[in-house]
């Protein structure tokens, strides 16, 4: 493994030539394999639908229409709206970045890390209860939503990504004595694991969200992820992928927000428009795809040479907490249990009813669980006063509640760090 960037404590590695050459060449294979399956597709679809009636006819023709993506010029009004906070933008090493700014802004940060395919609206439900304690910036990442979309390869290696969120958080305050707490969710969540290991002076705490270690995520990939291995080898490819995206008037959003359709709701459907209008154009498509066309060739490892990965020095010193859904079938819950070995203070926690997007399937839950682990909670006990009446009686009643009062909140506190698995080493 080649030796590439790192911090004091870690240093990122590609993967081996061996590895990286296989992968390439499963990215043809696949690649010839999605080529024929739209090609057949296309030639004998309208004969198995066109039997000579004119009614089938009229399928074949709406058929086609469907084939081709909806022209979608305007932004839904979720993706401009100022109710989730305030629009701004900042150029970070040339690039330009879009976020979205509430809560008090002279509060401790939460960053938010949006996934794949999605942009800072995904993180809807969160903004108004995090901005209750945080100065919340929801950003669209490079590559997404209204931030700039290089389309060079090059310019979402990792040491790139990972530069340009610690120059962003620099310019919005964020030092070793004001840390930040970054909160991301899939692939947001794997650019925050880099952030957080080779640039743990910026970060108070770290979640990560329906996404484990990078160390374990590529090879605990579960087929019936949408985006499996297969999936990975064949993003490997130029071109072929963003038009795949596009077919079918972007069919692959709908099969990511599945539950978004369930509910039926005008407002989850209006989430949905604003997905597909992010994603309209080959261009959304390349810049987000590129993460895919690097991140899966790297890998963190401790800077000495000794192999005792189990040591507390080689561990990640930034307390973590890792959320799954108990339905997710795109990652694997024994990758969240095998990355709490890269992690000194580390809580999983298993969201009932929930898939991929835990966030937006159980909000409340995943809200509260959000609230507890980020904010502090001060134990305030009450100073009994001396009092001139009311005896013996009454000061005992006083000291009964003072008493519930703290062992309330000790309740809490304790129920913060006990989650169905902990590991601190």
């Amino acid at each position: 493994m080649a030796v590439l960037v790192g911090s004091r404590a870690y240093q990122m590695v590609s993967i081996s030539t061996i590895e990286s050459l296989k992968m390439l060449a499963l990215s043809v294979v696949w690649g010839s394999w999605i080529v024929i399956r739209n090609v057949a597709s296309r030639v004998f679809k309208p004969l198995l639908l066109n039997d000579g009636g004119h009614g089938n006819n009229k399928n074949v023709v709406a058929d086609k229409a469907i084939s081709l993506a909806t022209i979608r010029d305007r932004p839904p009004p979720c993706l401009s709206t100022t109710v989730y906070g305030t629009h701004s933008y900042v150029k970070v090493k040339g690039v330009k970045l879009h976020y979205v700014e509430c809560g008090d802004p002279d509060g401790t940060i939460a960053l938010l890390l949006h996934g794949f395919p999605s942009c800072w609206i995904s993180w809807h439900h969160q903004i108004p209860t995090l901005s209750k304690y945080f100065r919340v910036i929801a950003v669209d990442l490079k590559g997404f939503g209204d931030s700039d979309k290089p389309s060079a390869r090059k310019s979402y290696r990792v040491e790139n990504l990972v530069n340009e969120l610690a120059v962003f958080l620099s310019l919005l305050g964020v030092d070793g004595r004001n840390k930040c707490h970054v909160i991301g969710h899939d692939l947001g969540a794997l650019l925050g694991w880099y952030l957080v290991h080779l640039c743990p002076m910026f970060v108070s705490k770290f979640v990560a969200i329906s996404c484990p270690h990078p160390n374990v995520h590529w090879e605990y990939l579960p087929p019936s992820s949408f985006f499996n291995k297969n999936w990975i080898c064949f993003s490997q490819l130029p071109y072929l992928p963003e038009m795949d995206a596009l077919q079918s008037d972007l069919k692959i959003i709908n099969q990511c927000y599945q539950h978004l359709y369930k509910t039926k709701k005008s407002d989850d459907l209006s989430y949905i428009d604003a997905y597909k209008y992010a994603f309209s154009r080959t261009v959304d498509w390349t810049g987000a795809i590129n993460y895919f066309r690097n991140l899966p060739f790297y890998r963190i490892e401790p800077r000495s040479n000794n192999d005792s990965l189990n040591k507390e020095e080689h561990m990640l010193q930034v307390p973590c907490l890792l959320i799954i859904g108990n339905n997710d079938v795109s990652v694997n819950i024994a990758s969240f249990i095998k990355s709490t070995e890269f992690l000194k203070t580390s809580t999983v926690r298993i969201i009932d009813n929930a898939s991929h997007f835990p966030h937006q399937e159980q909000p409340k839950v995943v809200n509260e669980l959000l609230t507890s682990y980020l904010v502090c909670v001060k134990v305030v006990q009450k100073v009994l006063q001396p009092q001139n009446s009311g005896g013996f009686v009454e000061r005992m009643k006083d000291l009964v509640s003072s008493t519930v009062q703290y062992g309330t909140t000790l309740k809490d506190s304790m129920q913060i760090s006990i989650s169905p698995i902990t590991a601190n080493t």
